[in-house]
């Protein structure tokens, strides 16, 4: 079968509450299935790969400060990226690597970072810094063409707007805004969220459908074999039931 491989950008940069995590989650899942996965790491100034012969992209969140530093550098991937996006590679995004694939980020003292326009969506955040969306987060989400119920851990001052087809519905948490109803943006070969902690540890249908992607993509004719998911997901019950409880 053939091996997944992965480019993991920034992984020095842009790295919040366990965000690496997600790569060891992705590797796990498919080492035990017996499926190769390749993980290779591209950082500002190292030399440029070829985006498109990748199944997945990975880019994590970091901070406005870091975000700033790798504006420059990830400006100029933008072709690379946009022409792997078009061939199907699939993008996986995080809180810092989600905005900066909208339009722009504007931080809270008024600078604007661009972002490489994949998306139409755009971020702000407000001048003050103690207006942030911060804590448990629980979003449904449908991509598995079932109601999935996601668990994770939001920590961003940035307000993001415009977004066409969220990721998920806010069942508990703000989401894409303060007080929002929608989390995150979706399309078939993207998925980019605020959830931090890491996402794939309480959900393992999520990484499971990232890999039945790619697997899909390459010419396999059958989904990822089932795995023993018992302890994801009594996790994931407990934080449903503590954060859900009436």
């Amino acid at each position: 079968m053939k091996a997944i491989k992965i480019l993991h950008m920034y992984a020095d940069m842009l790295d919040l509450y366990g965000d690496g995590g997600n790569m060891e989650i992705l590797k796990y899942r498919c080492e035990k299935r017996g499926i190769g996965c390749e993980i290779e790491h591209y950082s500002a100034g190292t030399a440029m790969p070829d985006f498109s012969s990748y199944d997945l992209i990975y880019i994590g969140g970091g901070a406005d400060l870091e975000q700033q530093h790798i504006s420059d550098d990830l400006l100029k991937c933008r072709d690379g990226i946009v022409n792997a996006y078009k061939s199907g590679t699939f993008l996986f995004l995080i809180c810092g690597g989600y905005q900066l694939m909208g339009k722009y980020y504007k931080d809270a003292d008024g600078n604007k970072i661009p972002g490489l326009g994949l998306f139409d969506y755009y971020t702000v955040a407000p001048e003050s810094r103690r207006m942030r969306c911060i804590g448990n987060i629980v979003i449904r989400t449908r991509i598995t063409g079932e109601p999935v119920d996601v668990v994770g851990f939001e920590n961003h001052g940035g307000q993001t707007h415009d977004v066409r087809t969220p990721f998920g519905e806010v069942v508990v948490g703000n989401g894409n805004c303060s007080g929002s109803s929608a989390e995150g943006y979706f399309e078939k070969n993207v998925i980019a969220t605020y959830l931090h902690g890491p996402c794939l540890a309480k959900n393992p249908e999520i990484s499971d459908y990232m890999i039945g992607y790619c697997l899909e993509r390459a010419g396999a004719t059958e989904k990822p074999a089932p795995l023993d998911d018992t302890l994801e997901k009594k996790c994931r019950e407990v934080m449903l039931e503590r954060l859900t409880r009436k």
